[in-house]
């Protein structure tokens, strides 16, 4: 026992003389964007104060406990700011020498934040946006995805339906350009897997209260009449990007159907009732850091970051062009608690990975389902496939 552990032990010593070498301070950003809303249906859906930080922090403890026996650190800098002073506040950042920054932010102010980046030749990390555009004609080369993009989600969905053998589907959107954006995503997946449209429903946002006694006795009122005399359905899918009105569907219909999309099995990266594939110890931490359930945005925050400790870790760089070099390559994979490693597609830097479908309760489902094929990976079967995307930043 001796001869084999002494020879192990010396070893291990030279390993670790030979990467203190290249020990690397690791700094990145967090910079969430905080805007004006209303407030949601439910009570459960109101934001923490410290969405997304927190991730941040679990991912920092996280890439930490590696980067301890390897000589490397690592801090992250969270800041909050409301849309007028994002720019200043990406702008400390950038003064503070930080190059790879996580932005939680609508796609308006994410694009405009990810030019003032590329300026400074810093990568960014959409943490948020789901917007198609983003990963289609309107893509940045410093700009990578961590976020599922509309078209993904409503693509999991769907695939799910057409499993089940649910292939007639009524469309209930709202009336915002939010709720028309996924209105448009479940037409385009419609098409895309063989679905049938029999009829779409536009529910007007008239701007009233969502939740007072008032507010949905009076959706309870109108939803079941809105409903009546529809075409044979199997599902409703709903489109519903400003939380208005999908929430009360489920029990206000007039023909009772399983709901979809917005409001009933939603698609989701992360919730805190998923204990598959180890995903009870993330939990465990996550919660007894922030005292709280995880939410999507932490998830893709912590994904993020732990990018970063895995491009330091295998390819022994912090620079923000070698990061991206690394996660585009074909040696990159991280594991995400989702049954399979994730990777990026390398013409848009949207990340591949499984998306979880969320009654509320429990992970109902997990896409991309059985029987759907690619001949790179059934992962691409989710949303823009590198044939369907006009990007070409990243060529």
């Amino acid at each position: 026992m001796r001869k084999l552990v002494m020879p192990l032990a010396i070893a291990f010593h030279f390993i670790c003389l030979a990467t203190a070498a290249l020990a690397l301070d690791v700094r990145a950003g967090v910079l969430r964007v905080d805007y004006t809303e209303v407030l949601p249906i439910s009570r459960f859906d109101l934001k923490p104060e410290d969405i997304g930080f927190a991730g941040a922090q679990l991912a920092d403890e996280d890439n930490g406990t590696t980067g301890s026996f390897l000589g490397h650190s690592y801090e992250t800098v969270t800041i909050a700011a409301p849309p007028e002073e994002a720019e200043a506040a990406l702008e400390d950042l950038l003064a503070d020498g930080i190059r790879l920054i996580v932005v939680i932010a609508r796609a308006e102010d994410l694009l405009r934040l990810t030019d003032i980046a590329a300026q400074s030749d810093a990568l960014v990390f959409n943490a948020a946006a789901p917007d198609l555009e983003l990963r289609d004609a309107n893509c940045r080369g410093n700009l990578l995805h961590i976020a599922p993009s509309t078209a993904m989600n409503t693509d999991a969905i769907g695939q799910f339906a057409l499993w089940k053998k649910w292939d007639k589907w009524l469309l209930v959107s709202g009336s915002n350009p939010a709720d028309e954006a996924i209105a448009e995503a479940f037409r385009r997946t419609a098409n895309k897997f063989g679905a049938k449209l029999v009829a779409e429903r536009t529910f007007e946002d008239t701007g009233g209260t969502r939740r007072t006694d008032s507010g949905h006795v009076l959706v309870q009122r109108q939803l079941p009449v809105f409903m009546q005399r529809t075409d044979d359905h199997d599902v409703v899918m709903t489109a519903d990007g400003t939380d208005y009105f999908a929430r009360y569907l489920p029990y206000h219909l007039w023909t009772p159907r399983p709901v979809m999309g917005s409001a009933g099995l939603r698609p989701v990266t992360m919730h805190g009732a998923h204990e598959a594939w180890g995903a009870t110890q993330y939990h465990t931490r996550f919660e007894a850091l922030a005292g709280r359930y995880v939410t999507p945005v932490d998830y893709n925050v912590w994904l993020s970051l732990r990018i970063v400790g895995e491009a330091v870790t295998r390819a022994q760089t912090a620079d923000p062009q070698g990061v991206r070099d690394y996660a585009l390559s074909d040696e990159f994979e991280l594991a995400a608690f989702k049954g399979q490693k994730v990777t990026f597609r390398d013409w848009n830097g949207q990340l591949r990975q499984p998306i979880l479908l969320f009654d509320g309760s429990i992970t109902v489902s997990v896409s991309p389902q059985d029987g759907y094929l690619h001949q790179v990976s059934p992962l691409d079967t989710l949303g823009l496939d590198r044939p369907e995307s006009k990007c070409t930043a990243f060529e």
